[in-house]
């Protein structure tokens, strides 16, 4: 995916990378999965991102990368969490990859994972072992690592649902946690009521279930 793909506001992206293809190659297993769920963090001005009110740390100095680069941190000292950088460098904003439906390498995945196939992916953390990834992806553009995101020709995200954010408690009924509709493989089932959006941003781009 090109560059300009992540050049756009967080929400933006998030929503559509929804449908797209991630495919690793990390340790020499190819493993394909397609993309269901996102949550976007807007930056500076987001009270729930790693850079709010322009906070820089040497863990998080990656989040703050050209568009496109790959920004892993460790949640809860366990698990890591896979984010793509987006807007202009410096904004701080990314969105973290929430769940994957799984397509090739599903035995490697089972292997890591241990658990059925609908729980492979369904979580940041799942997924990242699903895949194998490490913090080792931290700071690489994404179109140079093991780990890439392919959209479709002529894309269009498939219908899905926008709804407030989880797992976080400061800006949590932001909408931007975005989810395909009907999938049996998100982290947790979407919420449909929609709250209002962040100060100064509108998510009407969102393709929402009818």
């Amino acid at each position: 995916m090109p560059v300009a793909f992540f050049q756009r506001p967080a929400e933006v992206v998030a929503a559509e990378l929804l449908g797209c293809t991630l495919v690793s190659t990390l340790d020499g297993v190819r493993i394909a999965a397609r993309i269901v769920e996102t949550e976007a963090y807007l930056g500076v001005d987001d009270p729930a991102s790693h850079a709010w009110r322009g906070r820089r740390t040497a863990a998080n100095a990656s989040i703050y990368a050209s568009p496109g680069t790959w920004y892993v941190y460790r949640s809860y000292g366990m698990h890591w969490c896979l984010n793509l950088v987006s807007a202009p460098a410096g904004q701080g904003a990314a969105v973290l990859l929430r769940a994957l439906e799984p397509l090739e390498g599903i035995e490697t995945m089972a292997a890591r994972r241990g658990r059925p196939l609908r729980e492979l992916c369904a979580g940041p953390g799942r997924l990242a072992e699903a895949l194998g990834a490490t913090r080792a992806l931290d700071g690489l553009a994404m179109r140079a690592s093991a780990v890439t995101v392919h959209a479709p020709r002529a894309h269009v995200p498939p219908p899905h649902v926008a709804g407030p954010r989880i797992g976080i408690t400061r800006a949590a009924d932001w909408p931007l946690r975005f989810c395909v509709a009907g999938s049996r493989f998100l982290s947790r089932p979407p919420t449909r009521n929609g709250p209002a959006s962040p100060p100064g941003r509108r998510t009407t781009h969102s393709r929402r279930a009818q």
